[in-house]
């Protein structure tokens, strides 16, 4: 009776499609919520669950035998005691209480001022997006890379859950969604690994394949970018290595583990580029095959952000199997930690069940939906790809320069290439000041910059100052302490360099050589 039933279904979708009416989706009102519920939930634990290994494994496997914890009151005791490692959560919070404040049609300078000017620390492509909101440079300029040196990480694609999960099976709405607000903090790869996820969640509502809703997702992005490429190749090699997502991490690795963008990863095996974050949620989600316990290892294990990744697979494998599928192990506790409200927000996961379920009953209403006493139908498209783009074009890191010390008062120097970054560091953690230090900026003997830099570690410049579109040729920077602080210190830590053209690699001349 189930396969009669499926093909009528089916053989009625394709009959309306042919003569021209709109295919639909129906989802009973109670699985609706609990996949919404699961969405949230998911999440909350893959963040818990991976919490501990963040950044402690780069470039490299967590070995097996590394035990990480999970037991009864885990969650309530990170969620209490250590609220801060849920960014994946109270950041996509931020942008839910703005649509529940104003509606869905707040204004995107609505969730940018939220964004900017909430209480907890931030870093990367986010730090640098506040930065630049609180000095007037506004979305979309706010995440391009020009403006941004960290546009291509990972910061949007682990805020992006709300997009999907206010848009069930309607994931072109998601991504209408993403192209608002990933563009706060985000361009180009970074604002696909979003647009990526938050279709994957969307698809979640709908199938219980987790390999349709990868693949099915993908055609949201572009061919044509890296990010595209990176996740259609670990579709390919899942199924060249079914059984072994080790030979699949380790294809990632050789193939797309170079970051040029993000300063903190360049030259360095630290990586928090999106797409390569987003491989280690798809490797996760594709090996694991719907289990949930194999999904949050081996997403956590691959390394890297190894809480944020499994709180990306782990909430859209909670929104796939729904709520009450979830194992009960991973639930252990939960019940005891739904009613805490995140930290700088003023929202727990129970009030967010109901309120994301309100969002996704308005968006289907809104996308031509119809909503039932039991259940709602949606108005289902084909996936639309979004706009193509690009960070960082043709920009080849060549050299890391190292300076370890305090601006006194002048600091230049000399290089040959299209573009530079200087790093270093004037606020520390925890440092609250409102006051601020001024560079002035000197490029090729023209004044380039004043670099206000602000001493509060919340409202801080992630690098001191970059320039990327410069002529290729030799260049000469000054950077002149124009405001300074009594007792207050600017560090240069080191200068990145970058080129129009890739650096030769020694081994590739040695191997030129003895071929001669």
């Amino acid at each position: 009776m189930q396969k009669t039933y499926t093909l009528l279904f089916y053989f009625t979708i394709t009959i309306a499609s042919v003569f021209g009416q709109p295919k639909s989706f129906s989802i009973s009102k109670n699985d609706l919520k609990d996949k919404i519920m699961g969405g949230w939930a998911g999440q909350t634990i893959g963040v818990t669950f991976g919490s501990p290994m963040e950044f402690h494994y780069n470039g490299t496997i967590i070995d097996a035998y590394q035990l990480i914890p999970w037991y009864d009151g885990y969650l309530k005791k990170l969620m209490t005691e250590n609220p801060g490692i849920y960014d994946d959560l109270y950041m996509d919070l931020t942008f839910v209480e703005v649509f529940n404040k104003e509606g869905l049609d707040a204004p995107i300078a609505s969730h940018a001022n939220a964004f900017a000017n909430a209480g907890y620390m931030l870093w990367h492509a986010n730090q640098a997006a506040r930065y630049n909101i609180l000095h007037g440079i506004m979305p979309p300029q706010s995440g391009n890379w020009k403006n941004n040196p960290h546009a291509d990480c990972i910061d949007y694609q682990i805020e992006c859950d709300f997009a999907g999960l206010m848009s069930p099976a309607m994931p072109n709405v998601a991504s209408n969604i993403s192209n608002q607000i990933g563009h706060i903090m985000n361009y180009g790869d970074g604002f696909y690994g979003g647009v990526y996820l938050g279709a994957c969640y969307s698809l979640a509502f709908k199938s219980k394949d987790i390999h349709y809703i990868i693949n099915e997702a993908l055609k949201s992005i572009p061919k044509e970018s890296d990010y595209y490429k990176c996740i259609a190749d670990v579709i390919k090699w899942n199924k060249a290595y079914p059984t072994d997502w080790k030979k699949t991490w380790f294809e990632v690795q050789n193939k797309w583990a170079e970051d040029i963008g993000c300063p903190d990863g360049v030259f360095d095996p630290f990586n928090i580029d999106a797409k390569v974050n987003s491989a280690y949620v798809v490797i996760g989600l594709l090996y694991g095959n719907g289990d949930f316990t194999k999904t949050l290892e081996i997403a956590t294990r691959c390394g890297q952000d190894a809480d944020c990744n499994p709180s990306s697979a782990g909430g859209i494998l909670g929104a796939m199997l729904g709520y009450k599928n979830i194992p009960a192990y991973w639930k252990q506790g939960l019940k005891e930690a739904e009613d805490i409200k995140f930290k700088y927000t003023s929202t727990s996961l129970n009030d967010v069940y109901g309120i994301s379920y309100n969002h996704a009953i308005e968006n289907i209403k809104r996308n031509g939906g119809k909503i039932q006493p039991d259940s709602v139908t949606i108005l289902q498209e084909n996936i639309k790809t979004v706009a193509l783009e690009k960070s960082f074009p043709a920009l080849y890191p060549i050299e890391k320069v190292d300076v370890y010390r305090n601006l006194d008062k002048n600091y230049s120097f000399d290089f040959e290439g299209t573009g530079f970054v200087v790093r270093g560091e004037v606020a520390k953690e925890g440092t609250s000041s409102n006051e601020s230090l001024d560079l002035d900026v000197y490029v090729d003997g023209k004044f380039y910059e004043k670099a206000n830099l602000p001493i509060s570690f919340i409202t801080r410049r992630h690098e001191l100052t970059w320039n990327y579109v410069l002529p290729q040729g030799k260049h000469h920077v000054v950077i002149t302490l124009s405001k300074g602080i009594p007792d207050k210190e600017c560090k240069i830590w080191n200068i990145l360099i970058y080129s129009n053209k890739p650096l030769v690699k020694t081994t590739d001349k040695l191997f030129k050589l003895e071929s001669k």
